[in-house]
């Protein structure tokens, strides 16, 4: 049926929802459903992320396997978007989403039948398509939340809400999978899905401007730069566990995603309309913000790998980590009621170095860790991270979406997919950059310790009786149980130097993230230098102008989705 916006009702661009002005009470339906709608984009993820070492054992996968599906996911989760802001602009984001989560559902229930890789490989793909699409839609949703003052804030918190879901994960993972079925995962996966489809229908966005908007050549660049962007991912998913010289396909895919990336972002360059503007990606500006995004999620990677590798290290797993995801959960929680409380749109940048800052301490506090650290020993460093990462989503948001719109929207299919691959693949190429520095340092301090035993050694010695004793239950034989002592001698050094490791690995996360708090103030020097003023500054006073212009023209018509 079609609607006639107010002046100040009418979409900021087509594809999005109208800006009536809600009652209180829909307002805040709204924003409940969009926090519902973010946490379902992120969680279903997030629970086959944190429970990898399960489904390895329940599904009867190995290591290179069990990646192959955070890999699925992130292949269709970062490539969607390339063509779905367009398809929002020309058919309406409401009849995608609708669609997507009925094939979503219909996926997750086959796969409670089917028992096995494949089947699990083909949820993971559907799951980031929907995943691709939920994230706009809880941004979509929190804006039509927030009072007409305020919506800005509503993107600021969309586009952060994901950042729970790993946490949150690691919190509901024990209770989910206390009866040993893997499959509980995936109907709490079903369960989400249909509960937020019909929220989606229950309470649809308000009616939006339509326009044509695909051209054939976005088909061509999505056909060069997808199969690119896939085979990147599938590099940098199997790289640490294959190992990066071991396997031919590494490089022949290496070699052949950068070269379509390449050819696709130069047919791009050329358009008139292109899907990506490089023009204005290449700006110094926009290519100094996704350079900072990308770096911060790689900083951010201390705490989903290596905080947590180190924990599992030390004998504990999920279970014990309860408590300090939903202390790391909290704080992202306040790390966001912080940003919006200080939010100040002449300074947006402080908060990131400050939030860096944050990362560096919260590193340098781990890098101390032993045999003897346990959660408890993390709840302050892990918390400081939690609300760091708040701060810098944030503070990262409110910049790109405000240089986008400054340009009248047409860069925000730009933004959206270049910001949510710096996201997804900054946090891929941090867990694989830590995690081969942490494996070269795990080679070089066990070669250490294992050098300094010395079977001469009198604690040495004392050390194998010891774990001999050990075994006096268990093993009768007098021969074999010097054996055991070795071995379990063995697992001891093996334990320390992985420790050692992720000690490693936490000091070189506090120096990068030193570099980039020193790079940062150069930053800000430089901008001071040439007076460049807020790109939300420039935002705001345009809409002020664009508002005043609306006002004199008449009321514009448009279809609902």
């Amino acid at each position: 049926m079609d609607y006639e916006f107010k002046p100040h009702e009418r979409p900021t661009l087509a594809g999005s929802p109208a800006n009536p002005d809600h009652p209180d009470h829909r307002r805040r339906l709204y924003f409940l459903i969009g926090i519902l709608i973010g946490i379902t984009g992120g969680l279903a993820n997030a629970l086959v992320t944190v429970n990898l070492v399960f489904a390895q054992g329940t599904l009867g996968l190995d290591s290179n396997e069990s990646a192959w599906l955070t890999a699925a996911y992130l292949m269709t989760n970062v490539t969607a978007n390339l063509l779905l802001v367009k398809f929002r602009q020309q058919f309406g984001l409401q009849t995608f989403i609708r669609h997507i989560m009925v094939v979503y559902a219909v996926t997750t229930v086959l796969h409670l039948l089917v028992h096995g890789f494949w089947s699990s490989v083909a949820v993971r793909a559907v799951s980031g398509v929907a995943a691709a699409g939920l994230s706009t839609l809880t941004t979509l949703y929190l804006t039509q939340g927030m009072p007409p003052a305020r919506r800005s804030m509503g993107a600021m918190i969309g586009l952060s809400v994901s950042q729970l879901t790993t946490p949150l994960a690691r919190v509901m993972s024990p209770g989910l999978l206390i009866s040993g079925d893997w499959h509980m995962l995936y109907r709490f996966e079903l369960g989400l899905a249909l509960v937020t489809l019909a929220a989606i229908m229950t309470l649809p966005l308000p009616p939006s401007e339509r326009i044509k908007a695909f051209e054939r050549l976005d088909f061509v660049a999505f056909a060069m730069l997808a199969p690119g962007l896939w085979l990147l991912i599938a590099v940098l998913s199997e790289g640490r566990i294959e190992w990066w010289t071991e396997r031919a396909w590494m490089g022949w895919s290496l070699a052949a995603g950068v070269a379509l990336i390449c050819a696709g972002f130069v047919q791009e360059h050329f358009r008139r309309n292109p899907l990506i503007n490089t023009r204005w990606i290449g700006t110094r500006e926009m290519l100094r913000l996704f350079a900072v995004a990308a770096i911060v999620r790689v900083l951010l990677s201390e705490q989903t790998f290596g905080s947590v590798g180190l924990l599992n290290a030390v004998g504990m797993i999920n279970d014990q980590m309860v408590l300090l995801n939903g202390i790391i959960v909290l704080a992202s929680i306040a790390g966001m009621v912080f940003a919006l409380a200080v939010f100040n749109p002449a300074h947006p940048g402080r908060l990131i170095n400050l939030a860096v800052v944050l990362i560096a301490i919260g590193s340098f506090m781990d890098a101390n860790s032993t045999n003897l650290t346990r959660p408890a020993n993390l709840y302050f460093s892990q918390g400081l991270i939690g609300f760091a990462a708040m701060l810098f989503l944030a503070e990262t948001v409110a910049i790109g979406f405000a240089r986008a719109l400054l340009g009248g929207g047409k860069n925000m299919v730009s933004f959206v997919v270049l910001f949510g691959m710096s996201q997804s693949l900054g946090g891929l190429v941090g867990t694989a950059l830590l995690g081969t520095f942490q494996t070269l340092r795990e080679k070089y301090h066990s070669h250490e310790l294992v050098q300094s035993i010395i079977m001469t050694n009198p604690q040495v010695a004392d050390r194998l009786r010891a774990n001999a004793g050990a075994f006096s239950s268990v093993v009768g034989d007098p021969v074999l149980r010097p054996a055991e002592g070795v071995a379990l001698l063995s697992q001891q050094v093996a334990r320390e130097a992985n420790i050692l490791a992720y000690n490693d690995v936490f000091l070189l996360s506090g120096w990068l993230a030193v570099a980039a708090v020193v790079w940062g103030i150069a930053i800000r020097l430089g901008i001071r230098r040439r007076k460049e003023e807020s790109p939300i500054i420039l935002l705001q006073r345009e809409m002020r102008a664009r508002s005043a212009a609306q006002a004199t023209a008449g009321p514009l018509q448009a279809s609902r989705d």
